[in-house]
């Protein structure tokens, strides 16, 4: 079978720098290395980013794209411990769209045997970035609100079943009416567009509980709306630039009414995290999924061999879920 891989060979908008291309297969793995076949990896916004040359960090060209997906290990390293031939495993590293992979151990995590592909790629980026920023910025009671914008992202989703599965609640933001029924069947608490003053019916919207936190995913007006939502003292954190619009924050919301503005990026934590911490994050997160907790669908798969196409439909805005690609 083919080893099959997803390049980039320039940056640009168009997309026109992608390739699908066969390229050789890895080598037998190293010291704490593990041989991955992989089975289905996401197109997300960064991927999308990188393509175009607008992402935080760009790799060195030409490179493989992507940046998590989930397999099945076909060989094992010395020094691996709790791996074994025939694990299936997410992936969290730069590089997953190919056939075959081979990562550091470090990178991969153990994904119970039930769980589908479609549903294991997935849970490498978005559900730990709503998970981390809803524990690590604020300490949340059950009972208390989030509001977000970009609410049926995949973050955005993510958060909404998150928040439910700690007894908090959420205030989400979208742009399309016709997702209202959506989110809220998923299990949103409240949904509104962005057309809403929240300044003037935040409260009014959580029946008069206070909001004092905040994820943003789009800049711009849209995260000024949720920071005026905000108690004073919230925080608003931003982990996206859907809009790409800064953020334009009036002074007073900082001297006269505390609020904090942060920044999230997974790359960082993971950067930072103890193997231990990183390993108990992918068990909560693996459990989740495996109880149904976590609901992430897939708006179509394609081949991988059909990539730029795959590449043309995630980058349409009128989606239900992630677009795949299946190796």
């Amino acid at each position: 079978m083919p080893n099959l891989a997803v390049t980039l060979e320039s940056f640009g908008s168009s997309g026109a720098g992608v390739a699908v291309r066969e390229v050789s297969p890895p080598r037998s793995p190293g010291v704490g290395e593990v041989l991955v076949k992989m089975a289905a990896a996401p197109i997300n916004p960064a991927d999308l980013n990188i393509i175009e040359g607008k992402y935080g960090t760009l790799p060195g060209l030409p490179a493989v794209l992507g940046s998590e997906g989930a397999g099945v290990v076909e060989a094992v390293g010395s020094g691996v411990e709790g791996l074994s031939t025939g694990d299936r495993v997410g992936v969290l590293c730069r590089g997953t769209w190919a056939s075959r992979i081979l990562v550091s151990a470090t990178e991969v995590f153990p994904v119970p045997t039930g769980t589908a592909p479609e549903l294991a790629c997935q849970l490498g980026v978005n559900p730990p970035t709503a998970l981390l920023m809803i524990e690590k910025f604020v300490a949340l009671t059950p009972g208390e609100w989030i509001i977000q914008n970009a609410a049926n992202s995949g973050v955005g989703r993510s958060a909404i079943r998150i928040a439910a599965a700690l007894g908090l609640k959420t205030l989400n933001v979208v742009r399309r009416p016709e997702l209202i029924p959506e989110l809220e069947a998923l299990g949103a608490d409240r949904v509104v567009t962005e057309e809403t003053d929240l300044r003037r019916e935040g409260r009014t919207l959580t029946g008069g509980e206070p909001i004092r936190l905040a994820l943003n995913a789009v800049g711009g007006a849209s995260a000024l709306n949720l920071a005026n939502a905000l108690a004073d003292d919230g925080t608003l954190i931003t982990y996206g630039a859907m809009g790409r619009q800064p953020l334009k924050i009036p002074n007073g919301l900082l001297i006269f009414r505390g609020l904090r503005f942060a920044g999230f990026w997974l790359t960082r934590w993971k950067s930072s995290a103890a193997p231990g911490e990183r390993a108990a994050l992918y068990r909560r997160l693996t459990t989740w999924a495996e109880q149904g907790v976590l609901r992430l669908p897939v708006h179509r798969a394609y081949p991988a061999a059909d990539a730029l196409a795959a590449l043309t439909e995630a980058a349409h805005e009128k989606r239900s879920g992630k677009v795949l690609l299946q190796f």
